[in-house]
């Protein structure tokens, strides 16, 4: 079974959590900036960016030429926003021909799916011979010091487990893996706004911001996992 999403019944929770991460990020390069410059170094051209949402990946890579950036997300609300090529579609039934891109990027998307290996399939299908996938995965022990109050819970692509599924259809992979406090939330309010972008109910995350100490750095964990088709 797949995890319930709410990007379209409730897109502004999955803006907030942009924000958020935006605004309290300790000095490092975004994970979408990250990615960019990998695909930047790895020569590619033709792109597909498998759960784009409002572009982030698309925002962070330079425009125009060398890059044919297509993003393909689930949610409709979603893409009205993206400022890119982009078409509304299942990552487990992907639109396009076998080989049709160079790279395939997918960004804390697979734990959606009851059955992150289909999309994995997929993905391996659309990219040509020595096409390059690039996932990431959140940890199940992610934001450790909002343990007290808030634990994400086990999904069907952790960081845990991301490595081993995408070997399973890839072969060799390479990770990377960080743990790090990446963000300071400087008050309750941050605090709140944090767990409200993890489905926090409000109540229940203000209630919860004040109970614990600010400034809190908050560690983020997790990995991104590349392979070779």
């Amino acid at each position: 079974m797949a995890v319930t999403r709410d990007y379209d019944a409730d897109p502004e929770r999955f803006r907030l959590s942009a924000r958020v991460t935006r605004k309290y990020l300790i000095g490092a390069r975004c994970l979408h900036g990250h990615i960019a410059s990998k695909l930047l170094h790895a020569g590619v051209s033709r792109v597909l960016d498998i759960g784009c949402g409002e572009g982030a990946l698309t925002a962070a890579l330079p425009a125009g030429p060398p890059f044919l950036l297509a993003g393909v997300d689930a949610s409709a609300t979603m893409l009205r926003a993206h400022p890119g090529p982009r078409v509304r579609a299942d990552a487990v039934r992907l639109p396009f021909r076998d080989g049709s891109f160079d790279a395939a990027v997918a960004v804390n998307v697979l734990w959606h799916l009851g059955e992150p290996r289909l999309a994995l399939r997929e993905a391996r299908r659309v990219l040509a011979p020595g096409g390059l996938l690039i996932v990431t995965a959140v940890c199940r022990t992610d934001s450790p010091e909002l343990a007290p109050v808030w634990r994400p819970a086990p999904t069907p692509f952790d960081a845990e487990d991301a490595p081993a599924r995408v070997c399973e259809v890839f072969g060799e992979v390479e990770v990377e893996r960080w743990d790090a406090p990446l963000i300071t939330l400087p008050d309750r309010e941050a605090v709140r706004d944090y767990l409200v972008a993890r489905q926090v109910p409000r109540a229940e995350a203000a209630e919860a911001a004040g109970r614990l100490r600010t400034p809190l750095p908050v560690t983020k964990r997790g990995a991104l996992v590349l392979a070779r088709r």
